[in-house]
């Protein structure tokens, strides 16, 4: 039997092959996983999630759901609030985003996308969420 670890790397990896060919079709550009990119000062390599052919685009995916009882994964927020923080030392003319799996729980009136965008969007400083349903592979834009 896999170790728990590796079957949500493996689970995160899918998720990733996913959203760039969704992407692709959605920003009508092929995408890349697992870019490197320069950021900070001094400069040091990031390799972010998905980083679009003509650069444009660059963002992080993470494949995240309610926990089992229905409350929030504080620990996985804060790694979403990582990769923003990853996001805002690429240059403001990219396209900056990170992309969320689509998750609904019976106890939630909202997608875990949709509080992570409610109770974060003060963090974000030009780095959009975009939720993916994988069932349909449609793309929603979350805020104003």
């Amino acid at each position: 039997m896999p170790e728990p670890n590796s079957q949500n790397t493996r689970k995160g990896k899918i998720f990733q092959t996913i959203s760039a060919d969704v992407f692709g079709h959605y920003f009508q550009v092929g995408f890349q996983t697992e870019h490197p990119i320069p950021i900070g000062n001094p400069p040091k390599n990031h390799k972010f999630d998905l980083f679009s052919y003509d650069g444009n685009y660059i963002g992080e995916c993470k494949n995240y759901s309610w926990t089992e009882s229905g409350n929030v994964p504080s620990a996985k927020m804060r790694s979403i609030n990582e990769a923003v923080f990853y996001l805002q030392h690429v240059t403001s003319d990219k396209f900056r985003f990170v992309v969320l799996r689509r998750d609904v729980d019976n106890k939630h009136t909202e997608t875990l996308a949709d509080y992570y965008y409610r109770t974060n969007k003060h963090l974000l400083n030009g780095v959009s969420v975009i939720e993916i349903d994988v069932s349909t592979n449609s793309v929603r834009l979350l805020g104003d």
